[in-house]
């Protein structure tokens, strides 16, 4: 698209990240030629992207309008909303709009990554606190959600209002927070909503999220339950109502709290900042909780997703200084995300193998969602009843779902769009106006690079089949070195054989091209690949070095 494009006298939505997918979520709002952003999101790679932790949307499309962006707008303090931050904001060089707890995690990244003073973070003080930017009046909701002050934003404009939920779920005991009342959402929908901007995540569930405080029962009574014996619960770190839950469960049943994992002495550390978790108990170090009976103890663990160097894979290993006997107790206060199933198996099997019982949510509601279910949802249109639907957080799948219960509850229109699509939602018909370049970037190493960029492709490829390097000196026998082939017992053949295939076919080239290094490079390239292939069924990527060439 020409980088001269700007939205003239109309109100456009453009999804860079989050839309197509789970995470990652960073969305554009365009009207009288400025922009607005709502999130700077990142997501973890997994095995997508070998070597690589994190991953991030391709900006260049705001980069390239910078000068018209007015605003960064956080809604929660979530990676996937707030983990590019510190990677973006300082080049962008705008100012950031967030609440108290969500702009002191952001203040405290800024800080690590040495940006703290270049980085302008506004904190939006109060509930319904408003900010004006450009042509944009913005209205902070507060909504439940798995964190602390979860917020929709109502944003106003010449051509309508935007209800962006966010993430969110209605929660009539949140524990944590005084989420927006449905009279309050009734009142907006009265006043008239062009678009709502909704949360897909949870769409095929045909019950209600669940409320926190069901949790809180919930947990009592699993804690209660394991009398004289060691328990231990992994949660999110960033859901504060469950840990000011956990700290009332600790205190009820006469157990002392022991925290292990750095994410969850951050979270209650700014929790405790922004006055929440005041009441929670004072917790007690790793000595001190082995040190007491086992009826006296509840350890709070980072770890649920599996992660391998998260306390609960250590515990679950025998590598850590908090331990777990047979007949003591995890519970999984969290749900399963989907891709972490391998590894969260790896460390339930551990613990199965030492005797640990382990309870889940499917065993016992020790956890709900964040993100609403079909009910929720359809709560939700009843009350706004807006002229548009713009599914967004969720996969494909999810946002068409979305659009389809949307048209079924009475939403004239639907707009089902992805990364890169512009989406023209006012005057006229909405629909998509255009596509933009949207890709991924990722942190390879401390390098921000293309996802499909060379060294990635490369690392990706040698993953799968492996690496051949082939030392070639005129006159003498290739040296070969095969790295992550399954030759082992025969590689000492192969080796022969590439090498003899080697010599036949650099052998065969005739008159020019037997002087050519690039002929004879490439001679010699295919000849080691296609034995390699021969002997192990794998294409590895083959380098052929020639010193003094």
């Amino acid at each position: 698209m020409d980088k001269n494009f700007r939205p003239q006298d109309e109100l456009l939505f453009l999804a860079l990240g989050g839309s197509g997918e789970i995470g990652m979520n960073v969305n554009l709002y365009g009207c009288e030629g400025k922009w607005l952003m709502v999130d700077l999101g990142m997501t973890f790679s997994g095995g997508e992207y070998p070597g690589v932790d994190l991953v991030f949307a391709d900006l260049e499309f705001i980069e390239d309008r910078r000068k018209d962006l007015l605003g960064i707008v956080l809604t929660h303090a979530h990676e996937d909303h707030i983990g590019a931050v510190p990677y973006f904001a300082g080049d962008l060089g705008v100012p950031l709009y967030a609440t108290p707890f969500t702009a002191d995690l952001v203040a405290r990244k800024l800080e690590e990554a040495g940006l703290l003073g270049e980085v302008e973070i506004n904190i939006i003080e109060e509930d319904h606190g408003q900010i004006e930017l450009g042509p944009f009046k913005i209205t902070y909701l507060p909504l439940a959600h798995s964190i602390a002050e979860g917020n929709a934003l109502l944003i106003d404009t010449p051509h309508g209002r935007v209800f962006h939920t966010g993430d969110w779920k209605l929660d009539e005991d949140p524990i944590i927070g005084e989420p927006t009342t449905e009279a309050e959402l009734r009142a907006i929908g009265e006043e008239g909503v062009l678009a709502l901007v909704c949360d897909s995540t949870n769409v095929f569930n045909p019950n209600p999220s669940g409320s926190e405080g069901a949790v809180h029962k919930a947990l009592m009574e699993e804690v209660a339950r394991h009398s004289g014996k060691r328990v231990l619960v992994t949660t999110f770190a960033s859901n504060v109502a469950r840990l000011q839950t956990l700290g009332e469960v600790a205190r009820e049943t006469g157990r002392r709290v022991c925290v292990a994992g750095r994410s969850l002495d951050r979270i209650i550390e700014v929790a405790q900042d922004n006055g929440y978790l005041e009441d929670f108990p004072e917790t007690v170090d790793f000595d001190t909780a082995m040190g007491l009976p086992r009826g006296e103890v509840l350890i709070l663990a980072t770890g649920g997703q599996g992660e391998p160097r998260a306390a609960l894979s250590r515990i679950a290993e025998g590598n850590h200084p908090l331990e777990l006997a047979s007949g003591d107790v995890v519970l999984f206060s969290s749900r399963q995300i989907p891709g972490n199933e391998i590894a969260i198996g790896k460390v339930q099997n551990q613990l199965a193998a030492r005797g640990i019982t382990m309870v889940t949510d499917r065993q016992s509601l020790i956890h709900v969602s964040g993100h609403p279910g079909r009910p929720e949802l359809e709560a939700l249109y009843s009350w706004l009843r807006p002229h548009v639907l713009v599914p967004v957080h969720g996969e494909m799948k999810h946002m068409v779902e979305q659009a389809r219960l949307g048209k079924e509850c009475q939403i004239p229109k639907a707009v089902v769009q992805s990364n890169g699509d512009i989406v023209r939602l006012a005057p006229g018909d909405p629909g998509r106006l255009a596509q933009v370049r949207n890709g991924r970037l990722v942190l390879d190493g401390d390098i921000i690079a293309p996802s499909d960029g060379d060294a990635v492709v490369m690392r990706r490829r040698i993953a799968h089949e492996g690496v051949l390097i082939v030392v070639l000196v005129p006159g003498e026998t290739p040296l070969i070195e095969a790295i992550g082939l399954p030759l082992d017992e025969d590689m000492a053949d192969f080796v022969a054989e590439a090498q003899e295939d080697i010599l036949k076919a650099v052998g065969r080239l005739k008159g020019k091209d037997a002087r050519d290094l690039a002929a004879i490079h490439e001679a010699a390239r295919l000849a080691a690949r296609r034995a390699a292939q021969r002997w192990s069924g794998k294409k590895p990527q083959v380098r052929v070095l020639m010193p003094g060439a």
